[in-house]
């Protein structure tokens, strides 16, 4: 089992930078692989980046290509999202997941989840 914290979360004006950060729990980090998704106000949660186990590999939303970085430090147990360039429709709640089988878009397929950073960007 692994516990997951997610910080770095803020306000900042569109056109601006956030690093958010998910520490994890447990000895065995390696061995997941995360993923990053969020959620807006009345909407349903959607994937934004993940990364493989060994961080060689990710994938990414088509939106935030070209703005976003995910990678990882498996020494230090974190997982990290850079977001660059940011838009007022990127405002939301933030979550980093884990899960034992593959570096995957899909939601379901994620089994342990942080309690969620918050995101806002002003226009």
């Amino acid at each position: 089992q692994v516990q997951l914290v997610e910080s770095g979360g803020g306000l900042v004006q569109a056109g601006g930078s956030l690093r958010l950060s998910c520490a994890a729990s447990g000895r065995t980090f390696s061995s997941y692989a995360m993923g990053w998704f969020r959620q807006a106000p009345a909407k349903e949660r959607e994937f934004v980046a993940t990364i493989s186990m060994s961080g060689i590999s990710a994938d990414y939303q088509d939106s935030v290509k070209g703005r976003f970085t995910i990678s990882r430090d498996n020494a230090k147990n974190t997982v990290y999202l850079q977001m660059n360039s940011l838009k007022p429709e990127d405002t939301a709640i933030y979550y980093c997941a884990a899960n034992l089988k593959w570096w995957t878009r899909r939601v379901n397929d994620y089994d342990y989840w942080g309690q969620g950073t918050q995101v806002t960007v002003s226009s």
